[in-house]
């Protein structure tokens, strides 16, 4: 086996990047433009050598503050210029600009804003009360009746009358002057009133709860105010109701406005005086319109300045990420003894060391240092990360495997094989063209729109589906593929279409043939005969051929699993993966599932009318019985004796040698010998996969033995459970056959078969939004979910362990606005 496998091609391109673990020693006058050039370069992992000290506790926490401050200044910024509605400005070309810089016009920038936000906010609430006034005194003059000015003097209306925002402008108002209360001349008899604006929600419980207070003693009028008016804290705009609340008695009067308080209605004067009312509302409306040219001014102001540091905010965010990120990654590094040097350790790919070398060297010439950065290897107790180098078209598939586990550090890769046999799983369970194509063009259009999309800011379920476009272009072309070899369009049958290869189409033919009784001369040149279609043998004939393909698809699939633990096991140099675990595991499954997947070829070859559930059952409860009209070969019983003795044989092969040959061999090396051998591809324990290798002090025999044997009963049953989980395939292609099948007959062609325009059209509507929701989107998660779980448990369990973690470089370009 050694000689067939040397002659294999390198797996390296299906293995993660050689990793080396490296410490730098940078002098400290250029430790930042050094970790600046490394961002730029994104092939270093530092390591935190600070690990033990709090955030506040690090040598640059004032850097990293102050870079902090800076990017809440800047969100404030952003989010003044997203609530005023402006256009994001192109971004404006200037030259270098340093943080200091920055960070002084920002100061500048955020206080500027911040007191014309003030300003603006005084502005507007001194309009709204000059609004709301307005409204009271042409609403509330209406309920003053004139017959009950003759009852309550002039005076003392005005000395009670009560109002609490009377101090809103700078210069005193005529009612100010003429309705002083005069003490002297109080008096606490006779009917007066309150007039204010409440919000109109509030409205029915306001009126309800001053009824009760005064026991029904006043009279409540309202009436909506004309023009709705801002909320000074959602700064929405909210209808108002103006009011009037007609009452007797200073104990009433006291009740009222603790209750108008209480709902934050407003209370405003209002003279009996036609002239006066006309003179204070010609005020009002001189004030407002003052007020609203005030307020414009002020906006267009505000704005300006918004747009003019809109054009920098970009850069400027930029600039103050990278430097905060730099601030974070120079806290995980640790000062040496002598304070002059900053010492930093990490992980890089060892194609990468050329290149991070030349940016230390340029680091070192532009600030002038005289000491150069020193860059060297060292050994690493821990395990490296885990670093595949990937593209727009291979990343989403290493994302669907990295969803699993991330690969150990130079385990095999199944995001190389799951590039073509996701969407080809999928495919068997989706298959029909027609969809297909329907997939093809979604996915054609992300892709040739890929630089726009690529450039904005997109939903997370967009930002998900643009991320996938390569899957789905490839999901949907095998959906197509598989739909010609199913001879499905929509799950139309081609003959409908005049494509059927037969002579014979009515259905007794079909059924005849069905049957055997008749035989053609001309088979049907590719894939299924559309001709099964509406036969009474179609169901039966389709599950069985599904469902047989179905095995076949999923033993080929287990198989490569397997396969790959071998080549695992070669690389890692572990033999003993090779022969207590591969080759029994081979022989195990191959001897049943591997059997039945060959009985099923020689089946369709000969056409036998063998029972295979008859053949697989007795295989185990009268192995030695004549298989009769059940034999397909000769020296069938025979092998199936053989191959069901090599299958018993192979589970305590798998159980038994390993624990006890690591046992000897954990002996052997404490009593001194084979030191020399434990370093060869035989016993390196650090090489086993197993938990043996985290207890090389303290060997525990129990321990791994009954690790083993869990890992043994697992695979045996397993292959009993996976292959059975692969007739999903199977089953989601006959239920989204049947599905598109009972659209179409059942919606489409009944709809047709009216002579009503409407409900032709009815029915158009419906299969097409049944086409669009439940067959493409449904049936496509549904598909996508199941091919999801056949790579993650029935394949990777075979080889994959996923215990590794990423490699994550410190790098600008992975840097996100959740960074800032």
């Amino acid at each position: 086996m050694n000689f067939f496998t040397c002659k294999l091609p390198s797996m390296d391109l299906m293995r993660s990047e050689k990793m080396t673990f490296v410490q730098l020693i940078i002098p400290a006058e250029s430790a930042h433009r050094a970790i600046t050039y490394l961002g730029q370069l994104g092939l270093l992992q530092f390591r935190d050598l600070n690990a033990e000290k709090s955030p506040f506790q690090r040598t640059f926490v004032n850097q990293v503050k102050r870079c902090a401050e800076m990017s809440r200044k800047l969100r404030f910024l952003m989010d003044q210029i997203n609530k005023a509605g402006i256009m994001s400005p192109s971004p404006v070309l200037q030259s270098d600009t340093y943080l200091e810089d920055i960070e002084v016009h920002l100061a500048e920038h955020e206080h500027e804003i911040i007191e014309m936000n003030s300003n603006s906010e005084k502005l507007q609430q001194s309009y709204n009360e000059l609004l709301e006034f307005k409204s009271v005194l042409q609403k509330a003059c209406s309920f003053l009746v004139s017959n009950h000015g003759h009852a309550v003097s002039e005076e003392r209306e005005l000395e009670e009358n009560v109002y609490s925002n009377g101090d809103f402008i700078e210069t005193p108002f005529l009612f100010e002057q003429e309705m002083m209360p005069d003490p002297s001349k109080s008096n606490q008899s006779g009917l007066r009133f309150i007039s204010g604006i409440i919000c109109k929600s509030k409205l029915l419980r306001f009126e309800r709860m001053l009824f009760r207070a005064t026991r029904g003693n006043m009279l409540f009028n309202q009436a909506p105010a004309d023009e709705q008016i801002m909320d000074p804290i959602s700064t929405e705009m909210v209808e108002k109701t103006v009011f009037v609340v007609f009452f007797s008695g200073e104990q009433a009067r006291m009740k009222i406005l603790k209750i108008c308080e209480a709902f934050g209605a407003n209370c405003y004067p209002v003279p009996e005086d036609i002239s006066k009312q006309r003179q204070i509302t010609q005020e009002v409306s001189s004030r407002l319109a003052d007020l609203e040219a005030t307020l414009d001014a002020g906006i267009r102001h505000r704005n300006k300045a918004l747009s003019s540091v809109g054009g920098h905010l970009a850069k400027w965010m930029d600039m103050v990420r990278r430097e905060k990120a730099v601030y974070d990654t120079l806290n995980m590094l640790n000062f040496d003894v002598t304070k002059k040097c900053l010492v930093a350790e990490g992980w890089c790919p060892i194609f990468a060391r050329t290149q991070i070398q030349e940016a230390l060297q340029r680091a070192t010439f532009d600030s002038n240092s005289q000491v150069g950065v020193i860059f060297h290897s060292m050994d690493a107790l821990e395990s490296p990360p885990t670093y595949f180098r990937t593209n727009s078209f291979t990343n989403p598939y290493q994302e669907i495997v990295d969803a699993y586990g991330v690969a150990r550090y130079q385990e095999a890769n199944p995001a190389v094989y799951t590039t073509i046999i996701f969407p080809f799983l999928f495919a068997v369970m989706f298959g029909d063209w027609g969809h297909g194509i329907c997939l093809l063009l979604g996915a054609l259009v992300l892709i040739a729109h890929e630089s726009k999309l690529g450039n904005q800011r997109l939903g997370s379920f967009m930002e998900m589906l643009y991320g996938g476009r390569y899957v789905l272009l490839l999901m949907s072309l095998f959906s197509m593929y598989c739909g010609l070899i199913y001879n499905e369009f929509f799950s139309v049958p081609f003959h409908i279409f005049g494509a059927s290869a037969y002579k014979c189409q009515d259905i007794s033919c079909r059924d005849a043939h069905t049957t055997g009784l008749v035989k053609y001369r001309e088979p049907y040149p590719f894939g299924v005969d559309p001709s099964w279609r509406g036969s009474r043998s179609e169901l039966p004939f389709l599950n069985s051929l599904k469902m047989k393909m179905s095995i076949l698809f999923g033993v080929v699939h287990m198989n490569l699993g397997i396969m790959l633990s071998y080549f695992n096991a070669r690389f890692f140099g572990s033999s003993l993966d090779i022969r207590y675990q591969f080759v029994p595991q081979m022989i195990f499954l191959n001897s049943l599932f591997g059997y039945l997947s060959l009985l099923i070829v020689v089946k369709w070859c000969s056409g036998s009318q063998a029972d295979l559930y008859h053949i697989m059952i007795y295989m185990f409860l009268s192995p030695l019985d004549n298989l009769g009209e059940n034999e397909l070969f000769r020296g069938q019983r025979p092998l199936q004796v053989l191959l069901l003795i090599l299958a018993l044989i192979a589970v305590p092969w798998m159980l038994f040698p390993k624990p006890f040959i690591l046992k000897k061999l954990h002996n052997e090396r404490f009593q001194g010998r084979n030191y020399g051998v434990l370093n060869t591809s035989e016993v390196d324990l650090e090489a086993e996969p197993d938990s043996a290798r985290q207890h090389r002090e303290e060997f525990n025999f129990s321990e791994v033995f009954v690790h083993q044997m869990i890992h043994s009963i697992e695979f045996v049953l397993g292959s009993v459970s996976n292959t059975a989980s692969y007739l999903r395939l199977w089953a989601l292609s006959l239920a989204h056959s049947e599905l598109s099948t009972v659209f179409y007959e059942k919606v489409l062609l009944l709809a047709w078969g009216y002579d009503n325009l409407i409900i032709r059209l009815v029915g158009l509507v419906v299969f097409a939004f049944a086409t669009a929701f439940i067959l493409l989107m449904m049936e496509t998660l549904s598909a996508f979910l199941h091919a999801l779980r056949l790579h993650w448990v029935e394949f990777q369990n075979k080889f994959y362990h996923g215990d590794g973690y990423k490699f994550k470089p410190f790098s600008f370009a992975a840097l996100t606005e959740d960074d800032n």
